[in-house]
């Protein structure tokens, strides 16, 4: 539980005897300043809990659970110090008895609070609250409008799990595909969704039918004449979006929000072919969408501050913690990220290693490396993405041969059962010694040599060389006033893509070295390898200045 800071509520932690009472919100401090005064007559044990021995066990069988928790504790969590110092605490209260555990408990609380972990976590509470606060959209006076049935179109996978996300928080939804086939497997993912969660407990049969029940398959848009929002979800092809939401003006009530679900995709070029531009809103969810808990919500110029406040709540009502960005090719999140995977694969064509770069990535944090997450994603997706950012970024954009030399000899990715890894029948990865052959085919084509010295990178080296490129794409971002403050972006790469909470969101990272170091290493690799690691001028300025990266405008203004 407290290793893996488990929320356990009132009534549960009082059926395990972790608190003494529980009392009514509107009874607390009355009940616990009369338990305080019976407390100080001596009419009540102090803190009857503290001394409950009933599920202790024996001294050294004690001794060797806590032995064992410390070892879990340094796998699960090996970046982070609170673990470890909760196993500490529990140890000294069975040693010496609970007043010694509490006031060990309250030394190591006070020395943990200064810790950078301490900072990060408490940085992400407050920064996850901040989204909700979007000038000129939440103080405007608006009252949300009341969604009442929601259209997904397209059943892949994407567009499933969207249609699963709503209808598990009760929402009834149309999913509509173009044939019969696709309708029936789009409908058969959502299905496997909800029987995924009952298997795993988290649903019972009888809830699973009632949740189930809540969606409808149609091939038409007649049924959509009543719907208040629409959320197209098909593969990135412009003009079949374009098409599609020249069909939604057409057959959807005047208030309904339409919204795309593209990652890449400029919301202009989406809503071309329509006269509703003020209805039209970006709702990128991240796959599997009714598991990952972020949604970035995309405004173009004109679209509505009430269309953009009714996707906020749907948002909230769905438990997802939204970030809201302004209109460009790839937004904030896609954008923040492609030079992620890039610097990575231009360092292994010049020498690196892929097994050793996804290994570091994954000891600072991530939940995989680059080239795992590339075989995840599969490679075909990958490089749909990667064209449209191409045309939109090409002065620092770097054209890697490497995936399509793989896809020429049938590699694509863990659904074909190889890609930069190899995979057995129960999807588990393993380095394969083969992937150098076609590293040293794409250096052939390219015209690229081997340096040295990026064969022997350390963790710290490969971190800085994958991630700093991110930072510099970020202060661009920020400069250009695609997202709304720093904040944003932590929480856009913690929520989106599992860069670690407890080192509190890319930029906060990034201020936690100082952006003149971050600077600095990026003008060196500029100088020695390519111009798509130059500086960006935000960076440039801000690390002239030793000002924080993640400083708003007029706190940075307030140094000059």
């Amino acid at each position: 539980m407290m290793l893996t800071s488990k929320i356990v509520k009132g009534e549960e932690a009082y059926s395990l005897g972790l608190v003494d009472a529980i009392a009514p919100t509107s009874e607390l401090v009355n009940r616990a300043r009369s338990w305080a005064l019976c407390i100080l007559e001596q009419k009540k044990p102090w803190i009857s809990s503290l001394y409950k021995l009933d599920k202790l066990e024996p001294l050294a069988k004690a001794r060797v659970i806590c032995t064992s928790a410390r070892a879990r504790a340094k796998k699960q969590s090996p970046n982070v110090e609170f673990p470890l110092a909760c196993v500490d605490v529990i140890e000294e209260g069975i040693v010496s008895g609970p007043r010694a555990g509490l006031w060990k408990e309250a030394k190591t609380n006070e020395e943990l609070q200064h810790s950078i972990t301490s900072k990060s976590l408490v940085h992400i509470f407050f920064a996850q609250r901040a989204t909700t606060k979007v000038p000129g959209v939440t103080d405007q006076g608006l009252q949300p409008r009341k969604v009442y049935k929601v259209a997904v179109v397209g059943g892949g996978l994407m567009g499933s799990g969207i249609a699963t996300a709503l209808i598990l928080h009760n929402y009834p939804v149309i999913l509509k595909e173009v044939n019969e086939q696709f309708l029936q497997a789009g409908i058969g993912r959502v299905k496997a969704n909800l029987q995924s969660r009952a298997k795993d407990g988290k649903m019972s049969l009888e809830k699973l039918d009632k949740t189930f029940s809540l969606l409808r398959g149609v091939l038409e848009y007649d049924s959509f004449r009543d719907v208040d929002l629409v959320i197209e979800a098909i593969t990135e092809d412009i003009l079949l979006k374009q098409q599609i939401f020249a069909d939604l003006e057409k057959y959807c009530p005047p208030h309904c929000v339409l919204a795309s679900n593209t990652s890449t995709f400029d919301l202009n070029l989406v809503g071309k072919k329509t006269n509703v531009h003020s209805q039209i809103v970006g709702a990128h969810f991240f796959s599997p969408a009714h598991v990952r808990p972020l949604l970035e919500i995309i405004r173009t110029e004109q679209t509505s501050a009430q269309a953009v406040l009714d996707l906020i709540y749907l948002a909230k009502s769905i438990k997802k913690t939204a970030i809201i960005v302004k209109n460009s090719t790839g937004f904030a999140t896609t954008r923040m990220m492609f030079p992620y995977s890039m610097a990575a694969t231009f360092f292994v064509e010049r020498g690196s290693d892929i097994y050793k770069i996804d290994q570091a990535i994954s000891k600072f944090g991530m939940p995989m490396g680059p080239f795992r997450m590339a075989d995840l994603v599969g490679f075909g997706v990958a490089t749909g993405a990667r064209a449209n950012m191409r045309k939109s970024f090409s002065e620092r954009w770097y054209d890697s041969r490497l995936m399509q030399v793989m896809q020429e000899d049938g590699r694509a990715g863990q659904t074909t059962g190889k890609g930069f890894y190899v995979y057995d029948s129960n999807r588990k990865a393993f380095p394969d010694p083969e992937i150098e052959k076609y590293i040293e085919k794409t250096r052939r084509i390219s015209g690229i040599s081997i340096d040295p010295k990026l064969k022997s990178l350390s963790e710290k080296e490969i971190v800085e060389m994958l991630f700093f490129p991110v930072v510099n794409e970020s202060c661009r971002i920020l400069a250009e006033g695609i997202a709304i403050k720093a904040s944003d972006l932590d929480i856009a790469s913690v929520m989106g893509f599992g860069f670690p909470a407890y080192r509190g969101g890319m930029m906060f990272w990034a201020d936690s070295i100082g952006p003149k170091y971050i600077c600095s290493k990026l003008d060196e690799w500029s100088r020695i390898y390519s111009k798509i690691f130059e500086p960006s001028a935000y960076l440039k300025e801000r690390a002239s200045r030793d000002i924080p990266l993640g400083a708003p405008p007029e706190e940075a203004s307030s140094r000059l």
